[in-house]
């Protein structure tokens, strides 16, 4: 699907509320560069007196006071039904105004006696694409020609660069509206913390449409409560660590989830704060990785089976009718960093997905999504130890020796690229204790997108996790923001934002 953008926001295509309907003058030949009538893809016709440039439909020139007819509805519809052309002017400047008074196919109304969504038809009630949704039951794009109708219809999350109108509310390209403002940084109730990374619609268990049916805060074995000031719901983590969307976004944290210059709660020590927490690995994780947690190749195991100071977030989700994949953006930060790179305390952070999808490209078999796939295949769960080997995914921090605590690898880390996303948050102090003079206490990956696949219409469950690794001391946080649905399936995994 091509979306159409002309100047002054102006869309004057064939495109429709669905996808442009296909012409029969168009085929392999056709240069969708140029041709007014199939600009930058089959069917999609630009207005009378415009032209097509580079795929985009562009207003030719007009003398003012001119007007001539529009219409953005798709081929075929204008004078069917309700649907009718609407009037533009040229403005003072040579260029055309807006479309008024245009009517496009809209959801059918099957109890006025007209033809809402212009097939010929008055009020009939079918389900054309066999998406489970009637025309009488809002389904805007079921018997017009669409370009993916099955993905159309009231159950759909709006995607907002796509020229459709998605989920059928009459609107185009509609922005959620924002659902994370005026949220308490302390707050205990779960469900703040999936409005806090832009998960703002809410479900039931027994009924069909999309959003968060449960929320809740626990350790990573599911049972007991986590630190109070192990979460929070922030504004920013320092200064340059801002959210990727709306006002906010989480802290999970084995220390506490606060910068030098926050409260509520107030900034610790992630060099030594003890949150006395413990917990089991999750079973289901930690079954299939062979009763062992993984780590990164050629670095040492972690020992024991606890994990210290440990906070959990877990969101049961029911999907929209034409999602086929999430993400996350994500950045993570330890005071493990440098001294203990490549060592047992390779402090957790996952992100667990349990899913039916069982498509190709398939999601992580132990269902971490919160893992880096280097060049040679070699699978780094996203922690301090993405810093040995050079992966380039830890790479807000300082250059130079790594593991060079006892039981830790020895490495030299080159990949860092800045220090900024540490200013302001703790783990820019100073650290004697570092592999080299002038360190400081801690490191961090930067921001990162981490996606797994979906069904369209299923219940999921996805488990954030943070924990300490070994010891409950030198502390981590996982920053979270930004959660975010599409259409298309994905490559499961951690990649760089």
């Amino acid at each position: 699907m091509i979306r159409i953008v002309l100047s002054l926001a102006l869309v004057l295509t064939a495109t429709a509320a669905c996808g442009p309907s296909a012409r029969n003058e168009c085929n392999a030949n056709t240069d969708t560069q140029s041709d007014p009538d199939n600009c930058g893809a089959c069917g999609v016709q630009c207005n009378d007196g415009d032209v097509c440039e580079f795929g985009l439909c562009e207003p030719g020139p007009c003398t003012p006071g001119d007007t001539r007819s529009c219409y953005s509805g798709p081929g075929g519809t204008e004078g069917v039904g309700e649907c009718r052309a609407g009037i533009q002017t040229c403005d003072p400047g040579g260029d055309w105004a807006a479309c008024t008074g245009e009517v496009t196919p809209r959801a059918e109304d099957c109890s006025n006696g007209l033809d809402d969504n212009c097939t010929g038809e008055a009020d009939e009630d079918t389900d054309a694409d066999g998406d489970g949704f009637t025309t009488c039951g809002g389904d805007c794009c079921d018997t017009i020609e669409c370009s993916r109708p099955e993905l159309v219809n009231p159950n759909a999350f709006e995607d907002d660069d796509n020229g459709v109108d998605d989920n059928c509310d009459g609107v185009v390209d509609e922005v959620e509206a924002l659902c994370d403002t005026g949220l308490s940084s302390a707050s205990s109730d779960p469900l703040d913390y999936a409005r806090a990374i832009d998960l703002c619609r809410v479900a039931t268990e027994d009924g069909v449409t999309w959003g968060v049916i449960s929320a809740t805060l626990t350790l990573p074995d599911g049972t007991g409560l986590p630190a109070e000031d192990s979460r929070s719901i922030r504004d920013a983590f320092g200064p340059n660590v801002t959210p990727q969307a709306g006002a906010r976004l989480i802290e999970l944290s084995s220390g506490v989830a606060a910068d030098a210059n926050d409260s509520n709660p107030a900034s610790g020590d992630f060099s030594g704060d003890i949150m006395n927490t413990e917990s089991d690995f999750p079973a289901d994780f930690l079954a299939a990785n062979g009763g062992s947690l993984p780590n990164a190749p050629g670095c040492p195991g972690p020992n024991g089976s606890t994990a210290f100071d440990a906070v959990m977030l877990t969101l049961r989700i029911r999907t929209p009718s034409n999602a086929r994949s999430f993400s996350l953006s994500t950045n993570f930060f330890s005071a493990e960093y440098p001294e203990w790179v490549c060592s047992p305390y390779n402090d957790f952070f996952l992100v667990l997905l349990d899913s039916a999808y069982a498509g190709d490209p398939a999601n992580p078999a132990d269902k971490n999504l919160a893992t880096y796939t280097a060049a040679d295949g070699a699978v780094y769960p996203v922690g301090v130890n993405l810093a040995y080997g050079n992966t380039g995914l830890f790479r807000e921090c300082q250059n130079g020796a790594t593991g060079c605590e006892f039981g830790a690898t020895p490495g030299n880390q080159t990949t860092c690229t800045s220090s900024s996303q540490l200013l302001g948050t703790g783990f820019d102090e100073p650290s004697p204790g570092a592999c080299a003079a002038g360190s400081v206490l801690g490191g961090g990956t930067g921001w990162l997108t981490t996606s797994g696949n979906v069904l369209p219409g299923e219940v999921i469950t996805v488990r954030i996790a943070v924990w300490d690794t070994s010891d409950p001391v030198l502390d981590s946080l996982a920053v979270i923001d930004n959660f975010r649905w599409s259409i298309e399936s994905t490559d499961p995994g951690t990649i760089l934002e």
